[in-house]
């Protein structure tokens, strides 16, 4: 699909989303997670069902192949932005899959002080920095799942670096300071979005593009079907990839215009040496039949982006 390059975003069809995943897992091939404690962060953010938040489906594939890939313990975190997290992860079945799976479920919103690790303002966007989750930092290997969104909040795009925003605290639990109102009300939340990926450990990232929304987002929107999902151990090639994806669909007129890597979040992202820097460090592997078009598609459009 192209030469050679720093980074590659692994695209499957999405009929068969535990054989999907086996497939990208093995295609990318990943260190060993045997006696590994690992955390998992997928998209909980509201109490709307798939594409607004990790099908079941989905969940299940990644907590069963972290288990058989022999990790220790496997323990999935969240904090919903726009819901009771305990009350939306019992309603989108989140619960129940990591109970059968032999998972535990962290909900953030409880985790006291000393879990949260204070990210100073150096550098960064942010006012006075952030709090970060230990259960991110600290874990042995971290894997994380999201969805192909567009977000009218300010966001422009919800994929996998909008998705660590839910490991974040939204107050501090000393001071009582609202790190969520900061980061929406700031001109610069999409490169803050970013920052918090420089301190957000992540192995690999899986994008379940079964569906999606094509605007509107991140809970209601108009719904396209890519019937693909991909993956990445690149933040920045992945979104890049799920950017290329809803433009194949038609978007909003802030993901449509402009280039890929100059939008604010990507081009944060490289600056802080997040993931690959270009579009032609990026290459593009359809593992099947079923895919291949959509891949050259969304190759084309990349290109044409550079």
């Amino acid at each position: 699909m192209a030469s050679p390059a720093a980074s590659e975003v692994y695209v499957i069809d999405a009929s068969d989303r535990h054989h999907a995943v086996e497939a990208l897992w093995r295609e990318i091939g990943l260190p060993s997670l045997d006696g590994k404690a690992v955390a998992i962060k997928a998209n909980f953010n509201s109490d709307d069902p798939f594409p607004a938040t990790t099908h079941p489906d989905m969940l299940e594939a990644i907590l069963a192949r972290v288990r058989d890939a022999g990790a220790r313990s496997i323990a999935l975190g969240e904090r919903s932005g726009m819901g009771e997290t305990a009350l939306v992860l019992k309603n989108r079945g989140a619960a129940d899959v990591a109970a059968r799976v032999g998972a535990e479920v962290t909900v953030l919103d409880s985790v006291p002080p000393a879990g949260w690790e204070a990210i100073p303002p150096d550098g960064l966007h942010w006012e006075r920095g952030f709090l970060v989750a230990r259960l991110f930092r600290e874990a042995d290997a971290v894997v994380q799942t999201c969805c192909l969104k567009t977000h009218r909040f300010g966001g422009h795009v919800s994929l996998s670096l909008k998705n660590t925003v839910g490991a974040v605290a939204a107050r501090n639990p000393g001071n009582g300071y609202n790190y969520m109102a900061e980061l929406h009300s700031s001109p610069h939340q999409r490169r803050m979005v970013a920052e918090i990926n420089r301190f957000f450990p992540c192995d690999v990232a899986i994008m379940d593009a079964t569906e999606g929304f094509s605007t509107g987002g991140p809970e209601r929107g108009n719904r396209i079907a890519p019937n693909v999902i991909l993956a990445s151990t690149d933040r920045v090639a992945l979104d890049a990839a799920g950017i290329a994806l809803l433009r194949h669909y038609g978007s909003t007129p802030e993901v449509m215009r402009g280039r890929i890597f100059a939008m604010d979040t990507i081009a944060r992202a490289v600056e802080l040496g997040i993931g690959v820097t270009s579009a032609g460090d990026l290459r593009l592997v359809a593992l099947d039949s079923e895919s291949k078009n959509l891949v050259l598609d969304m190759r084309r459009i990349l290109d044409e982006a550079a």
